[in-house]
């Protein structure tokens, strides 16, 4: 297609291209834009920008459509959600770019594609871009909505790819919720693939899912749920080959299903200083989650627990350097509860923590035994637990110390 003008109006902009007629009557009305020129070499960030300002505008919202083409960027592209007249955005808004790659020649680790909310907005979508990085920007794409009462919600991300840049491939941030990631691929950037966190200032983000989304070869995780986030859950995403886990919830997660972990921990010298595909803190659910090695990849899953564990059907196995590779290893306190369904894949217990175990690795059902254990068997109401000299031991009610009820076995 031939290359023409960024035009702009209350339906939207498109950025070169056969110009539908609604928008060569919006054009007329408006004025046109600076030309973009799509070829990877000439300087594009001036008319994307202006493409960017007048789609969001602060009279409205619309679509910014991009065609296939390679655009180069000096500066970070910016578009802040609401404006200076913080009305609310709930119409369908975003960026449609099947085909198109921003190309990032920015040097001063500032980001590329910035979002920030300054209002209530709702239905951002963000479809078919490519951002390439690099490695001397920051961030590829950034949500934020770091105000207390200010929202950014029901967007998605769709179809996107972000790779090669200096910071994280994106960065959610603050008061973003109700948002979903579908089918995207996040690689080869410094920092995180994808980095989730709640506001600085009173922004909580929560109920997000991610859908078929890779993360690979990133420089340090390949997501990351920090800064007391844990409302996130992934479904059918890959996390391999990053620099260290392929998933840190320093917060916990609320849930993982049909996820695979595959060579995390690139960065270690070897399988001895590797670690586990994911990192979990305080609780988590895993279903049919799988965990393969050949090289540092130690094991599916390290957890340290103050609620409530439960793994399904989940794998973790290794070969090569690796054939020591199993499931899980696992630590907390008192508080923290542990629960395997037919999982595969050796399972070690630090901190006096124990779980029930249900068919799996070793068959049958697996209890607790210390008398402090939260997951002894239970009898209506009496409790049986191994007390130290491995006597088996009744009593009605909890026991008070170790040798505590009745000898009923040895």
């Amino acid at each position: 297609m031939e290359r023409r003008s960024l035009i702009a109006g209350g339906l939207g902009a498109a950025v070169g291209g056969a110009v539908p007629v609604v928008d060569r009557v919006a054009a007329a009305a408006s004025g046109s834009l600076p030309a973009a020129v799509g070829d990877g070499i000439a300087d594009d960030t001036s008319p994307l920008q202006a493409a960017l300002d007048a789609t969001f505008s602060t009279t409205g919202s619309g679509f910014l459509v991009i065609p296939p083409g390679t655009y180069k960027v000096t500066r970070p592209l910016r578009v802040a959600l609401g404006g200076a007249s913080a009305a609310d955005i709930t119409r369908q808004s975003g960026i449609l770019g099947h085909g198109a790659r921003i190309f990032s020649a920015i040097e001063n680790g500032a980001n590329i594609l910035e979002f920030s909310s300054n209002s209530t907005v709702r239905f951002i979508v963000i479809e078919g871009l490519e951002i390439l990085g690099a490695g001397r920007d920051g961030h590829g794409i950034s949500l934020e909505c770091d105000h207390p009462d200010k929202y950014l919600y029901n967007f998605c991300l769709r179809d996107v790819v972000v790779q090669g840049c200096g910071g994280d491939g994106c960065r959610l941030l603050g008061n973003i919720f109700e948002g979903q990631i579908i089918n995207a691929y996040f690689r080869s950037n410094h920092g995180n693939g994808a980095t989730f966190a709640h506001g600085k200032h009173g922004g909580i983000l929560s109920s997000l899912h991610v859908f078929g989304s890779v993360f690979g070869d990133n420089g340090q995780h390949g997501a990351a749920l920090v800064e007391h986030c844990y409302d996130v859950s992934f479904h059918g995403c890959y996390f391999l080959l990053n620099g260290k886990f392929g998933l840190a919830a320093e917060n916990g997660c609320t849930l993982l299903s049909n996820c695979g972990f595959e060579n995390n921990h690139a960065a270690a010298s070897g399988f001895e200083s590797g670690d586990a595909g994911l990192y979990l803190n305080s609780f988590g659910t895993l279903v049919g989650c799988t965990a393969y090695s050949i090289f540092n990849q130690t094991k599916l899953l390290r957890a340290h627990l103050t609620g409530q564990l439960a793994m399904i059907g989940c794998t973790g196995q290794g070969g090569g350097r690796a054939k020591g590779a199993g499931l899980a290893t696992i630590a907390g306190n008192r508080g923290g509860n542990v629960t395997l369904v037919a999982c595969t894949g050796a399972v070690e217990y630090q901190n006096g923590m124990e779980g029930i175990e249900l068919g799996g690795r070793a068959g049958g059902i697996r209890l607790g035994s210390h008398w402090q254990s939260a997951n002894l068997a239970q009898l209506g109401e009496y409790r049986l637990w191994v007390d130290q000299g491995g006597r088996l031991r009744l009593k009605k009610g909890s026991p008070g110390f170790d040798e505590d009820g009745a000898v009923v076995g040895s």
